[in-house]
């Protein structure tokens, strides 16, 4: 059976929020998508960039997998979720720009600096939250630190972490060189809606302006 949580919802989306943008809605049906921003985040349940962001319909295309992680460009394995999902944003879309969205009391993050046993006994997660190790490498030994402030400190790494490893993507360096494509990383806080964001000439994580 459908799941009921779902349901309840899809009424409520019905009558409240399509109501209201009926027309967006069918405009948007009509031709193609346009979006100017690609969101690349988590798929935590609990940081969803539509609602972050109090986005519209049709106004982000986003991506979302475990640790909001950028694979570096590479062709030689079977399957590339994030990179197909980059090269149609890129390539079909033009888009402008791209944000890697952290967030706060990331579980791929805390696993990986925990150097925990895989979390499950499949093939994909202890594989997959590997690609954190260049920008734990970065920070060096965690050493006496907490482990909270490790971690939020690789929270951040991450992030620019994946920032270089989209210049690694041809289509995405060429258009940043030419001024058509912008990167940026952000962090969002859970408990708190507080938004880090990477400054370019500092290239440190500040505190968007409430």
């Amino acid at each position: 059976m459908f799941p009921e949580k779902l349901l309840k919802g899809y009424h409520s989306f019905l009558g409240n929020r399509f109501e209201a943008e009926r027309k967006r809605y069918e405009t948007l049906a009509e031709g193609l998508q346009s979006p100017e921003i690609m969101v690349i985040g988590c798929c935590d349940s609990r940081v969803s960039p539509e609602i972050i962001f109090d986005a519209r319909p049709g106004e982000l295309f986003v991506v979302r997998n475990v640790a909001n992680l950028v694979p570096p460009h590479e062709t030689n394995g079977a399957f590339h979720g994030t990179s197909a999902a980059l090269e149609f944003a890129v390539e079909v879309l033009n888009i402008k720009h791209i944000v890697v969205l952290g967030h706060q009391r990331c579980g791929g993050i805390r696993a990986y600096a925990e150097k925990m046993a895989p979390l499950t006994s499949g093939d994909f997660i202890g594989k997959w939250i590997n690609m954190i190790a260049p920008a734990a490498d970065m920070l060096g030994e965690r050493g006496d630190m907490a482990l909270d402030d490790y971690t939020s400190k690789l929270e951040l790494a991450s992030i620019g972490q994946s920032l270089v490893n989209l210049m690694t993507f041809g289509m995405v360096r060429r258009r940043v060189e030419a001024g058509t494509l912008q990167l940026h990383g952000a962090c969002f806080g859970i408990g708190d809606g507080k938004l880090m964001v990477l400054d370019d000439s500092s290239k440190q994580f500040r505190p968007l302006a409430a």
